[in-house]
């Protein structure tokens, strides 16, 4: 297939025209040429050296990843950024971000992923950013206890040496769950606003522990990397779907 192809249906797909303004890190083919043939994908949470090796060791033609190199203006390609930028120039290993795209959809998305895991019903978009949405919002099957709810997210996602925190600022019964992966803390608000028992995200700030407390309102912390595995595993499922080999490479960081 060519790259101009995959590129083309996964921006179709992920709205990424919509994210433009939005999103600090420039979605869609950050690196490499459109025009290439792509046999054997590569799928990673993250573009890191590591990564990149990986996807050449195994054969890749292309790079698919959550967190690309570039955020924001790219100024010069020189130090650590040229350090990470080299291995897909020298190994002609494209590479395709999505970033806010990925967070934000419906059915593709990190959100969707970690509320199918927690069976939640009734869903609607959460996160407001400007005339999108990077979360989902939605109702347990049953009432359960915030501890428990931590304990299911630790069970199944690799959270590695840290484990999921909990910041328990109320009633320990939680239904109304609201999901913002990765880092979702600046959304505490909003949920408290929907009337959100719980805010489920990945990491937290400092200033989330008063936030949450003076709010009453539940945070689970259940990892950046271990809650944004599910959208570039969602579009490892197309590239499957196209006929296209594939590679996932997890590289847990356990933060």
């Amino acid at each position: 297939m060519k790259l101009s192809d995959v590129v083309d249906r996964y921006d179709e797909r992920l709205r990424t025209d919509a994210y433009a303004d939005l999103d600090a890190s420039p979605n869609g083919l950050q690196v490499g040429p459109r025009e290439a043939e792509v046999e054997h994908v590569a799928f990673a949470v993250d573009a890191a050296v590591s990564t990149m090796e990986t996807a050449v060791d195994a054969g890749a033609d292309l790079l698919v990843t959550h967190h690309g190199v570039v955020w924001g203006g790219l100024d010069r390609v020189t130090g650590r950024a040229y350090d990470r930028v080299a291995p897909l120039v020298e190994n002609d290993l494209p590479l395709y971000v999505s970033h806010l795209p990925l967070d934000g959809h419906g059915e593709l998305g990190n959100a969707a992923g970690l509320a199918d895991l927690l069976d939640l019903g009734g869903r609607e978009p959460f996160g407001e950013l400007g005339p999108e949405h990077i979360g989902q919002r939605g109702r347990l099957p049953e009432s359960m206890s915030v501890s428990r709810l931590a304990t299911t997210l630790d069970a199944e996602l690799d959270t590695g040496a840290q484990g999921v925190q909990v910041l328990d600022f109320r009633p320990d019964e939680v239904e109304d769950v609201a999901v913002v992966t990765g880092s979702g803390v600046d959304w505490l608000d909003e949920a408290v606003e929907v009337g959100a028992d719980v805010l489920v995200t990945g990491e937290g700030k400092q200033k989330a522990y008063h936030e949450a407390k003076e709010a009453g309102l539940n945070v689970v912390l259940a990892g950046h990397y271990a809650t944004e595995t599910f959208g570039v595993r969602s579009l490892m499922g197309l590239a499957e779907g196209w006929g296209l080999e594939t590679t996932y490479v997890d590289e847990p960081t356990g933060l």
